[in-house]
């Protein structure tokens, strides 16, 4: 019997491309179907969370989660990140440094916003920098006609966003929290808001009119949602 995106309660986007958003901080994470390959795009917030996200993939994929995208360096996305053994793992230039020289700051972020102290330092006793970093542009080919754009859109949200460009019938673009629609967009203390909206404009720019936007948090929306979020950031932090 062939298991679908609904069964594992996953959201099916588009053909080989879906997402799930998960509980305790409505994070989003997307999976994304090759041949033979299968990229996630981040990761959970704990290990065991990452492992449960590594199982689902695989049995989606009737094979290895092979590839992992995060989008940004918030504990939220990355910390499953070490569940993901063998896959090749691509980040913002940046996030490695984060990665390793900002443990004490991301045990406190997720100590601070809810995660258990003993899952917390586990997953921060685990973290390991990502293999590939992508400064511009980094075309993934999955396989089977899939071909995937990594895009190095930042910084906004954080000093290093990545989204994530899926190409199809209707393209993909997974934003990472450049772009929020549960709740107004959150500026922390490594936001850059005075080019948050040039990070909007460069995202508009990849997918286009008719792409389908997948928010960091929220439901998925259109271009014209993204666009109004620009400008209301732009209002919100006084920039052009």
């Amino acid at each position: 019997m062939t298991v679908t995106w609904e069964d594992l309660g996953w959201e099916r986007l588009a053909a080989g491309v879906g997402r799930c958003r998960l509980p305790g901080w409505d994070c989003t994470v997307g999976l994304v179907l090759g041949e033979g390959t299968a990229l996630m795009v981040d990761a959970g917030s704990s290990l065991a969370e990452g492992t449960r996200l590594r199982a689902q993939g695989q049995e989606l994929a009737g094979g290895r989660v092979t590839h992992l995208a995060l989008t940004h360096p918030h504990f939220d996305h990355v910390f499953g990140a070490s569940a993901f053994a063998g896959a090749e793992v691509y980040a913002a230039v940046g996030t490695d440094a984060v990665l390793a020289s900002e443990r004490a700051e991301l045990r406190r972020d997720a100590i601070g916003n809810g995660l258990p102290e003993a899952d917390t330092d586990e997953a921060v006793d685990a973290l390991v920098p990502p293999q590939h970093l992508v400064s511009g542009e980094w075309t993934l080919d999955l396989g089977g006609g899939r071909q995937v754009l990594l895009a190095n859109v930042g910084p906004g949200h954080t000093p290093h966003d990545l989204a994530v460009l899926v190409a199809g019938e209707r393209e993909v673009v997974f934003c990472g929290d450049l772009v929020e629609e549960s709740g107004e967009p959150q500026a922390g203390p490594d936001a850059v808001p005075s080019r948050w909206p040039d990070a909007l404009d460069r995202l508009l720019a990849l997918g286009g009119a008719d792409a389908l936007y997948v928010p960091g948090h929220g439901a998925a929306v259109d271009a014209a949602f993204v666009r109004r979020q620009r400008d209301a950031l732009a209002a919100r932090f006084g920039v052009s």
